[in-house]
């Protein structure tokens, strides 16, 4: 059980402490660091964590696929941390990043390329900077 001393080291110390979830998971958001905007949101495991601050690249776990990967290595869109930071409970992590290509699987520069709009019946999506920057069937060809 934590003390309001550990609680006091993790929010307000400078050790490095991360905590990850009962699943051994970080929640990840990557931002672009020139625009600040929202690329993606992933999860890191303690060796996903590892390789990035080591190669200054990011890498995440795939919870679908249950396996490391370093982001870009079957497209070639690499994301190359230009800055890393932990939330007040160590929790989750924040990573800007120089985007090579695009950050989305489906091929756009973003994984948030839908809005969210109340219309009758509810909520609605529509699409926003949806563009594609690659076509997807011939990036990743199995």
């Amino acid at each position: 059980m934590s003390t309001s001393a550990d609680i006091h080291d993790i929010e307000q110390g400078l050790e490095f402490q991360p905590k990850f979830d009962a699943s051994g998971l970080l929640t990840c958001v990557a931002t672009d660091a020139g625009s600040g905007d929202v690329l993606m949101v992933a999860h890191m495991n303690d060796e996903a964590l590892r390789r990035t601050i080591a190669s200054g690249e990011a890498w995440y776990f795939s919870r679908s696929r249950n396996a490391l990967w370093r982001k870009g290595e079957t497209s070639g869109h690499v994301q190359r941390v230009v800055e890393m930071r932990l939330d007040c409970d160590q929790d989750a992590i924040w990573i800007r990043v120089e985007q090579t290509g695009a950050a989305c699987h489906t091929g756009r520069r973003s994984c948030f390329y839908r809005a969210v709009t109340i219309g009758e019946g509810g909520p609605q999506l529509s699409f926003v900077d949806a563009d594609k920057v690659f076509d997807p069937a011939k990036v990743y060809r199995k």
